[in-house]
């Protein structure tokens, strides 16, 4: 598309019981990045690579998008379920993605069972990987990716936050 005008999407702020989030959406109401305020910088560095020469600006998100955010942080953990997301990545990441919002909520998986379920059980590092670049946190849920002893392992908004998301939803962690 010549002279294409670039893509406008929206920025909103919601407190919640563990900080700011940033959620973005575009003109369609799909979710495009939701991160933690203090994550502020990889969110906007994934937003550049997943949707380039896009142009942020602040706004609320639309109100089923907010209410159903807000409701998940309030106990409502099947709020999130039925809110579309829009990323780019590649094709790997998007399968990747998908098969962790197919995790339900007050479930783990492993790395390995990750990369078992996208049909792919040798690629447990290029899953981790796919997870560790997933834009759209807590709605395509990376949190509930542990390692394979069953510890907490790297989440990008701090394990102690994972800690509390899992909680959240039920899930005992040491």
């Amino acid at each position: 598309m010549r002279n294409a005008q670039p893509e406008t999407l929206t920025l909103d702020r919601i407190a919640t019981p563990v900080g700011e989030v940033l959620l973005v959406t575009d003109g369609e109401g799909a979710v495009r990045a939701l991160d933690f305020a203090d994550y502020e910088a990889r969110m906007t560095r994934l937003l550049r690579r997943h949707a380039p020469g896009a142009i942020l600006t602040d706004g609320r998100a639309p109100p089923a998008v907010r209410r159903a955010v807000e409701a998940w942080f309030g106990g409502d953990l099947a709020a999130l379920d039925g809110l579309t997301v829009r990323t780019g990545g590649t094709a790997f990441q998007r399968t990747v993605w998908a098969a962790l919002r197919s995790i339900p909520a007050g479930e783990t998986r492993t790395y390995g069972q990750l990369a078992a379920a996208i049909g792919s059980p040798k690629a447990v590092r290029a899953a981790g990987l796919a997870n560790g670049q997933n834009p759209i946190a807590v709605i395509v849920p990376c949190h509930r990716v542990i390692g394979a002893n069953g510890t907490l392992t790297g989440y990008a908004g701090g394990l102690e936050r994972k800690r509390w998301l899992l909680n959240h939803e039920g899930v005992s962690v040491a």
